[in-house]
């Protein structure tokens, strides 16, 4: 089965300000800011929707297939890709860009600032979708270059490819007649309960509607699992305990590697969900989204426990 991720590929750059903001910014003098904070270090994480869910994949012993941009600072994120057994051929580099990065200073309270340079992302990654047979593919459209999300939805519907449609972060990007149409035919639309609430309010359809064009809708709930819903009925999703929470950044794109592991599978919508929930569980114990690991073994005693 061929796994097409179709996403961001980016560097996360994170920095620790040892002290408050607060400290240093007169609020009487906001309007001219100029500020300067220095930080302890900086550590480079491999990151974006694409390689965090592809990541989540391999680990689950898939082959995913990338379909994004990189920048021409891409050869230690390819290094990373090809050492986890994930493929780069659908990869396309910009040569005059900057892969995508946030940069992101914590100071000790907590807060944050965060840059975020979108580089490669600004570019279509312009997949060849008659290379892949269509009854033996599946792609999740998750955030991404703009065009990208508009138009593969499209494109898997013209050639009967089973896609996962997953707007997250994006969808204030989206126009609502845009939005409807990525959402419509799309086998799962994936969302967390506030992005759900966004997808309803910009489009003015209830959910029962949405399932009319979705087959199933599937909701993240952080700690508090998720949530299956089909015109049937919904199933609720218990979360699975983790051994300690480090991060729970990334653990949504985790979620939907056990998720897309189990359909492969061809697992029931409500064991893949389950599956999603203990990939999240590894991911949220570690710092950094692609930082985590686990052995199926690993895998099996936490999913039937």
């Amino acid at each position: 089965m061929n796994i097409i991720v179709s996403g961001s590929l980016a560097y996360d750059r994170i920095m620790d300000f040892p002290g408050h903001f607060s400290d240093h910014i007169l609020p009487d003098k906001i309007h001219v800011l100029n500020v300067c904070f220095q930080v302890n270090g900086m550590k480079e994480k491999y990151g974006g929707t694409a390689g965090n869910i592809a990541y989540s994949l391999s680990l689950m012993g898939e082959k995913p297939i990338i379909s994004s941009t990189i920048g021409h600072d891409y050869e230690r994120y390819f290094a990373w890709l090809v050492k986890n057994g994930i493929s780069t051929e659908n990869i396309k580099i910009i040569a005059d860009e900057f892969t995508a990065g946030a940069y992101i200073t914590t100071d000790q309270a907590d807060n944050q600032i965060t840059g975020f340079n979108p580089g490669a992302m600004k570019y279509p990654s312009a997949l060849d979708f008659d290379k892949f047979y269509p009854k033996e593919t599946i792609i999740i459209v998750s955030p991404g270059n703009l065009e990208d999300m508009i138009t593969y939805p499209h494109a898997c519907k013209v050639r009967g490819i089973d896609y996962i449609f997953d707007p997250g972060q994006s969808l204030p990007m989206w126009d609502a007649k845009e939005l409807i149409q990525a959402i419509d035919g799309c086998g799962i639309l994936i969302v967390n309960d506030y992005e759900l609430d966004l997808i309803i309010n910009k489009t003015g359809l209830n959910k029962k509607a949405l399932l009319t064009m979705a087959r199933t809708i599937i909701t993240t709930r952080g700690e508090f699992g998720s949530q299956v819903s089909t015109l049937d009925g919904e199933i609720d999703i218990f979360p699975v305990k983790a051994r300690k929470v480090e991060d729970p950044t990334g653990a949504g794109d985790s979620y939907r590697g056990g998720l897309i592991s189990g359909l492969v599978q061809g697992k029931d919508i409500e064991q893949c969900a389950r599956m999603g929930s203990v990939c999240a569980s590894f991911a949220v114990e570690c710092y950094g989204t692609q930082e985590y690991s686990f052995t199926i073994d690993e895998f099996n005693k936490r999913l039937n426990c």
